[in-house]
């Protein structure tokens, strides 16, 4: 995604907002309010430096209108999450966006529950993203902390691999420290060989203000995507301040120690 001038001292982490949370709650009651698109406009005065929307199968919330608005109305960088399905690569190819994330999607999940499984799938996904790699987007995959999704990634010429920190977020809440720890050594594991790899590392799911720094302190990583907490720590506080806090808790995390 392309990001903002880099800090003096060091590469800017950038961050991707997901809306996909502001159409859940219009959906809810219908009707087009609230709407996603003044979410994407806030959090660029907030410091984003790029939006994510998730057109689902089953458009449980962003929907095909939200996409056709966000493409034409957005002035930042668009990144659009979808299944590995004809239908979703036919449509990115009619948009366009600046990137395209490849997530596992299954229609009784509440979210994306894991990453997306590459290596047994090289030969369909190799396929799959050529085109789209060939219409300008920047192909990323949605994967597990995992050598061997690592490295199935790069083989199909993905050009980002996202990894899933959903586990050590979920360690994290439940208190389970020890797991926790494992799970974050296993996320600098992976995006250091991402990065050895010629992959730009990306990373997200579950970030909250209490797990974000010591994920955004990772040198490897380009990029932090965002939402469900944003969205939901924006009703208390409003959206501006909350991707406000999250913009300088990430930025803080990037400093120099000591």
């Amino acid at each position: 995604m392309a990001g903002r001038e880099a800090d003096a001292g060091g590469a800017r982490l950038r961050l991707g907002v997901n809306i996909d949370h502001v159409a859940t709650v219009r959906n809810a009651r219908g009707g087009a309010v609230p709407d996603p698109v003044r979410a994407a406009r806030l959090a660029q005065e907030a410091g984003a430096d790029g939006i994510t929307a998730h057109l689902r199968e089953d458009r449980r919330h962003i929907s095909d209108a939200d996409i056709d608005a966000l493409m034409s109305e957005l002035s930042l960088p668009l990144n659009l999450e979808m299944a590995a399905t004809p239908e979703m690569q036919a449509i990115a190819l009619r948009h366009r966006p600046h990137a395209v994330c490849l997530v596992p999607e299954r229609r009784e999940e509440r979210t994306t529950e894991g990453g997306l499984e590459v290596a047994r799938e090289e030969n369909r996904l190799a396929h799959f993203i050529a085109p789209l790699a060939e219409a300008g987007c920047r192909v990323s995959i949605f994967i597990a902390a995992d050598r061997a999704q690592v490295e199935a990634a790069r083989r199909i010429g993905a050009q980002v691999v996202e990894l899933h920190t959903g586990a050590y977020c979920d360690a994290h809440a439940e208190g389970r420290f020890e797991r926790r720890d494992a799970e974050l050594e296993r996320l600098r594991e992976m995006s250091r060989l991402a990065h050895d790899l010629g992959l730009e590392v990306h990373a997200g799911h579950g970030l909250t203000y209490d797990t974000v720094a010591p994920v955004a302190a990772f040198p490897e990583l380009a990029e932090l995507n965002i939402g469900h907490f944003l969205i939901g720590e924006a009703i208390f506080r409003g959206l501006t301040p909350a991707i406000g806090e999250m913009r300088r808790l990430m930025d803080a995390a990037r400093l120099p120690q000591g």
